[in-house]
């Protein structure tokens, strides 16, 4: 749990101090090659994905079929590279000055270029066979896309020196298991979610992502609950609950006294809710705050209006971030009916800047754009075999990426998902709340905490924060409220 922290004013008002335990200042910044990687995998990779698609047959299918006999034509994918992707490949050795016959991934070698002959060519290799060996899961091709995965798992490590290697190892790890969740039939994902909840502590502490997601959502809240003096907060997958003691010490300063403060934290194990629910409330105790703690081990979804114990004259605020390591909610049309009955006050949702809507492909292609542009982040911040990022990238990335490929889907689950939650709130019934200039504010300090030049960026516009890195989007901030609860 959290200790210390403060708060900052800027014009007058009052804004959300990150806590000393997620002070990055412990965290070396080293300037080396691993350390400069840009983002041109992901820009690549997004320019190649269009031509697959475009080349893609109209019977590509999103079905478990067993059926491994189909010959898989070269015409389906032509070939990316041409005749210069080699068809087996060795591991080679790497080097930041470029001796030898490879040169490492290096914006210090690419300057400003995205010339392909510029980048590894075993880099470069592993992505086009990964590309090639998901046009091959698309039209029901497992025998020829368990050949690709084989060599792929082979020949791309983890460990790898590049962010390039790392992603196509762990997108090799999810297709095979795709492949055999299609052979067998059904699909059974084991989540640890103790194991996800640490993950997400070390994730926190060396990348911006998850305190932009709790520090925004925090100031729209505190924004939305101005003078209250009893309020109710519904977290739809509270975790560890690291965000809540920054909200906490912030109400606990008001001029006006604390308001009563009673949360809802939802999640899959009772266990670690009580846990969650005696920390939080040792922390409100510390302050002088009043407050409740109520724990409900099921999904959003599967709740009725009597489980969450709304009580007459209690604002209520639902706070959502989203992610793709399991699903925390249930169908989404029963999450949007619930949402509608309970007309909270404020509605804080982040959103993953990718869908998790349509066929395999497609989500094949939206999260390795994605997820490469994450590993490139890391990689900038961190040399490569640093291992609270190893951590994370295994701990968290991968098993979004496993969810998402292996797990999720329309076809898989039964269930149809929204693209953009924002859409489907102004569609039933809810208004957007402009994120305000303090939430911007909130955002830029959590940056601030991180060198400028590792190429994190904030956009303001539509009512929403957009944090991405460099040009590409990766998180989106807003915030909602009902027309009933006016």
């Amino acid at each position: 749990m959290m200790k210390g922290g403060g708060f900052q004013v800027v014009h007058g008002v009052e804004l959300i101090q990150p806590h000393e335990q997620w002070d990055c200042t412990n965290v070396g910044f080293e300037n080396n090659c691993t350390n400069m990687e840009r983002n041109e995998l992901s820009m690549w990779v997004d320019n190649i994905a269009k031509q697959l698609i475009e080349d893609l047959p109209e019977t590509s299918t999103e079905s478990l079929q067993t059926d491994t006999t189909m010959v898989f034509e070269e015409s389906i994918v032509p070939s990316t590279l041409g005749e210069s992707r080699p068809r087996k490949m060795t591991k080679r050795s790497y080097s930041c000055d470029g001796s030898g016959s490879e040169q490492l991934y290096c914006s210090h070698q690419l300057g400003d270029q995205t010339n392909l002959s510029r980048l590894d060519e075993h880099d470069l290799s592993l992505i086009t066979l990964l590309l090639e060996c998901a046009v091959a899961i698309s039209v029901d091709n497992l025998g020829e896309a368990h050949r690709m995965i084989l060599e792929l798992t082979q020949t791309a490590s983890p460990y790898g020196p590049s962010c390039a290697e790392r992603v196509v190892a762990y997108f090799s790890k999810a297709m095979a298991s795709r492949v055999v969740n299609s052979w067998l039939g059904f699909c059974n994902p084991l989540v640890n979610h103790k194991g996800i909840h640490c993950a997400f502590q070390v994730f926190n502490n060396i990348s911006p992502f998850i305190k932009f997601a709790h520090f925004t959502s925090n100031q729209a809240i505190l924004e939305a609950f101005h003078r209250l003096d009893r309020v109710h907060i519904i977290d739809l997958d509270i975790m560890q609950g690291l965000q809540w003691p920054a909200l906490f010490h912030i109400l606990a300063t008001r001029l006006e006294g604390p308001p009563h403060v009673r949360m809802t934290g939802m999640g899959t194990s009772l266990d670690l809710l009580v846990e969650t629910g005696k920390q939080l409330s040792n922390f409100a105790k510390r302050l002088d705050m009043s407050f409740e703690f109520h724990p409900i081990a099921k999904k959003f979804g599967d709740v009725d209006m009597s489980m969450l114990q709304i009580r007459s004259g209690e604002p209520l605020a639902v706070h959502w971030l989203q992610h793709s390591l399991y699903d925390p909610t249930g169908p989404d049309w029963k999450t949007m009916r619930l949402l509608h009955d309970l007309a909270p006050r404020v509605i804080t949702l982040v959103e993953q800047d990718m869908s998790h809507g349509g066929s395999f492909l497609d989500r094949f292609v939206g999260s390795l754009h994605y997820y490469s542009t994450i590993f490139d982040s890391l990689g900038a911040f961190l040399p490569s075999d640093d291992q609270s990022r190893h951590h994370v990238e295994h701990c968290l990335m991968y098993k979004e990426i496993n969810n998402i490929l292996a797990i999720g889907g329309p076809a898989r689950s039964g269930e149809d998902k929204f693209r953009h939650w924002r859409s489907e709130l102004a569609r039933n019934g809810f208004m957007q709340v402009p994120m305000s200039g303090n939430s911007m504010a909130q955002a830029q300090l959590i940056l601030n905490m991180f060198p400028p030049a590792h190429g994190y960026s904030l956009v303001q516009g539509d009512g929403t924060i957009k944090l991405g890195w460099k040009e590409t989007s990766l998180f989106t901030a807003s915030a909602w409220t009902s027309h009933a609860s006016r």
